[in-house]
């Protein structure tokens, strides 16, 4: 974790424990457990729920954030506006706890930094509030569901996808947050994979924590270095794609798809831009990341919690797998295909339906 990192979640932290102190001076001296959300009034699995989002600079998070009005109707579970925490940790904490501080009786969050959330974990379990995390596992903590897909098989998929193509020479990766575990999932995959199977191929890493600009800036410093380089695995395309098009296209590197000096470029997210930019042959391919289950399924889980209901490890009804964490959290795995040229038109994939569901 960066030193500025670091000082978010100290932040984070700090801040948590001061709003849980605030709580405890409002509550009086008679006890000093907080009280469980879901005590007096309503009927079990009823109240509101809130949602918090790590960001909405991306479009897969926008998408993810349109559908989620859609999901809670069909789930019949009721939301409070959506949070953003604009890729802040400290700030993430800050507002589960304003959620918690509001009576919500369910929380789905995305968290920002898998260490950091654990806080606000914490503060949910002590006001008997279930939480279903979403696309990002925590560390530690307690939660109902992660709904994630797998984050191992994005880097795998990436890995065989350039590893074939490329085949030797230099490939370079966009890594996202590190302190997140699907940055950490991803990097790893990618590096063993490309170690073990392609032992021609070298990779360049350039550490972006989900940054455009700091993609564009540290893509750009090592082209210059590397004007060699064969193959880019983005890791979100909804926060690189526009940026490392845009970089490419300023050194005259962003040839299309089968022409001499070609890139060939795999990304992560499975966002229309994309898509378009597979058709246009500027980039080469994309793993689909399901924002629409992600939606649908945190609406589910975090119902289902609220009403009291658990779950075990094994395939489920949706196509997926619930899995157990080594750190005893469940998981469930939605499926994130490969998309390329050859499927990109299917119109059961999610950023083929985007304009038509909302």
């Amino acid at each position: 974790m960066t030193g500025t990192r670091m000082g978010r979640a100290m932040r984070a932290v700090l801040a948590m424990a001061a709003a849980t102190a605030t709580l405890a001076a409002v509550a009086g001296c008679g006890t000093t457990a907080d009280t469980a959300a879901g005590g007096s009034g309503g009927s079990k699995g009823s109240g509101m729920v809130g949602v918090d989002l790590p960001l909405l600079t991306s479009p897969f998070w926008q998408a993810y954030n349109s559908y989620i009005p859609t999901m809670a109707r069909s789930q019949s579970v009721s939301i409070l506006p959506t949070v953003n925490s604009n890729n802040d940790t400290a700030q993430q904490i800050t507002d589960i706890n304003n959620l918690l501080n509001q009576g919500v009786k369910g929380l789905a969050i995305a968290p920002i930094d898998s260490s950091a959330i654990v806080a606000a974990l914490d503060q949910a379990q002590r006001k008997g509030v279930p939480v279903v995390a979403v696309d990002v596992a925590p560390d530690k903590g307690k939660v109902a569901m992660i709904v994630r897909a797998n984050n191992v098989s994005y880097g795998l998929q990436a890995c065989d996808y350039l590893g074939r193509t490329v085949k030797s020479g230099k490939v370079v990766q966009i890594q996202g947050d590190l302190a997140s575990v699907n940055g950490r999932d991803r990097s790893q995959a990618f590096d063993s994979c490309m170690k073990s199977k392609y032992p021609g191929i070298k990779v360049l890493e350039v550490p972006a924590a989900w940054q455009s600009d700091v993609a564009a800036s540290k893509l750009d410093t090592l082209l210059n270095a590397n004007p060699d380089i064969k193959g880019i695995y983005m890791q979100a395309g909804g926060v690189y794609l526009a940026p490392t098009l845009q970089t490419l296209r300023s050194k005259g590197l962003l040839k299309p798809v089968g022409t001499p000096g070609h890139i060939t470029i795999v990304s992560n997210d499975g966002i229309p831009q994309e898509y378009q930019a597979i058709r246009d042959g500027q980039i080469d391919a994309t793993v689909s990341q399901p924002a629409d289950l992600y939606a649908k399924y945190a609406m589910y889980y975090i119902k289902a919690a609220m009403e009291g209901k658990t779950f075990q490890p094994g395939p489920t009804d949706h196509g997926s797998t619930i899995v157990r964490l080594p750190n005893g959290m469940l998981e469930d795995q939605l499926p994130a295909p490969l998309v390329t040229k050859a499927n990109v038109n299917d119109p059961n994939l999610w950023g083929n339906q985007l304009k038509s569901s909302q």
